[in-house]
């Protein structure tokens, strides 16, 4: 089972380099580390305990978005007076202070833009939208914009559903990946892990971590950063989480500890991480430093960037390879025995405690890859996880818990259903549609598409 097992990990961890080593330096070569002219630069990071509302204007109309200079901005606290003001620079940021965190933090706020100050041939995307609210929840810097760009024709229907479409696609792969490894540890072990989104987190976070290292790392004269952090980021993970089961589910199990139980310290195990996540890597948004904005391909009247193509590329690899080792492999198919039936499959000679534990570094690996990627197309914070968590449970109910092919084809239904849906609900509350799914399911197929239904008592 080691050699199978060395096999797996080994096609796996080669796909995620080969894809990313042949399409991450291309992608990059359109923007380059930092580059100005994609779009407003990254801001320093700020420790000095106080908080500031910044912003980016850039003309998205031009291929890279362009920087734009001399758009005021105004923000009034909530009884209407004026706490800062400021004038977009030559790189389109802005920055006002808003004051100390003690004396600021959970104010509302409201953000005003000069429409006269817009350069000629460009407009507001939405002219209507001349004031923004903005909260200062957390102990970091606000961070709004106001999309503006020459006003081009009214887009059809059907384009708008088709661009929603691919971006659903994209965020399905995503979806999948995570959901997958979610499916294979309830599958081995029957736990409900409520802390699966910070396995997400993670992946991102350490991906971010050697990002974020001094210098560039390059290899042949190409800028491999990204490179290096996605696949440090994937054995992390791994690691990440065979530590977890190493340390805290194996002993319960040894103990006997219900499920019900082991699903409460899940609850507490998210919470913990989470707030070991804020306190190390801050409250604010992040970003990797290659693909702030890669400029578009169009393809008839769908506009994809390079990160989705490579998104969907790797994914797709990954997502093909794990499926396959699953089903043809040995330990696949121990995987499978132990998930059937534990004392089943230890009676007949498997190693039940060896193949949860394997379970459990694909099941990480899989979910920090999808938080890395995820990272990629939109940039994260410290509850990226945790914000796509009841995504992942509906895609994984939906489709069937513990099935293989029931969590990818759960989270294709789930991620392409709440982007198509903002064509009719405000995209504020598309994901109210997938608790919804996820009510439904339960009610008629408690079992999900996939799955078979047990009897009970």
């Amino acid at each position: 089972m080691r050699v199978r097992l060395t096999g797996i990990v080994a096609v796996l961890l080669g796909a995620v380099i080969a894809m990313s080593a042949v399409a991450l330096p291309a992608a990059a070569a359109t923007t380059p580390h930092a580059a100005p002219t994609a779009g407003c630069p990254k801001p320093a990071q700020r420790d000095d305990g106080t908080i500031h509302l910044t912003g980016c204007m850039a003309d998205t109309s031009k291929k890279p978005a362009a920087p734009v200079e001399g758009v005021k901005i105004a923000v009034e606290d909530d009884q209407g007076k004026v706490v800062g003001e400021a004038t977009s620079d030559k790189d389109g940021r802005f920055d006002i202070l808003l004051g100390d965190t003690i004396d600021v933090l959970g104010k509302k706020y409201i953000v005003k833009i000069d429409k006269a100050s817009l350069p000629e041939g460009s407009e507001l995307r939405n002219p209507d939208q001349l004031r923004l609210e903005a909260s200062t929840n957390l102990e970091a810097d606000i961070s709004i914009t106001f999309p503006i760009g020459e006003v081009a024709g009214e887009t059809g229907t059907a384009t708008q559903a088709l661009q929603l479409l691919v971006g659903g696609i994209v965020f399905s792969l995503l979806l999948a990946m995570a959901s997958l490894g979610l499916s294979m540890i309830f599958g081995t072990t029957g736990l409900t892990n409520f802390a699966h989104g910070e396995l997400v987190t993670f992946g991102a976070l350490a991906a971010f971590g050697i990002d974020s290292l001094p210098g560039q790392i390059r290899i042949g004269g190409a800028d491999v950063t990204v490179v290096v952090g996605v696949v440090a980021a994937f054995l992390l993970s791994g690691l990440f989480g065979w530590l977890q089961d190493r340390v805290l589910w194996a002993p319960l199990r040894k103990r006997g500890t219900g499920l019900v139980a082991m699903m409460i310290v899940s609850i507490g195990l998210s919470i913990f991480l989470r707030n070991i996540y804020q306190y190390f890597a801050g409250g604010d948004s992040k970003n990797y430093s290659q693909f702030s904005s890669p400029a578009p391909y169009q393809i008839g009247p769908i506009l994809i960037t390079s990160k989705d193509l490579i998104v969907i590329a790797l994914s797709t690899v990954v997502l093909a390879l794990a499926t396959l080792a699953l089903q043809r492999t040995r330990t696949g198919k121990a995987m499978r025995a132990v998930a059937d039936n534990p004392a089943l499959a230890a009676s007949s000679g498997i190693n039940v405690e060896r193949v949860i534990s394997i379970v459990w570094v694909g099941g990480a690996a899989l979910a920090g890859l999808s938080g890395v990627l995820l990272g990629l197309t939109q940039g994260f914070d410290y509850q990226i996880g945790f914000k796509i968590l009841l995504l992942v449970f509906a895609a994984v109910t939906l489709g069937g818990l513990g099935t293989i092919w029931g969590a990818i084809i759960g989270s294709f239904i789930i991620g392409i259903f709440i982007e198509v849906s903002t064509l009719v609900v405000p995209a504020e509350l598309k994901f109210v549609g997938a608790l919804v799914v996820l009510i439904v399911v339960l009610l008629i197929r408690p079992q999900g598409l996939l799955g078979r239904a047990e009897r009970v008592g």
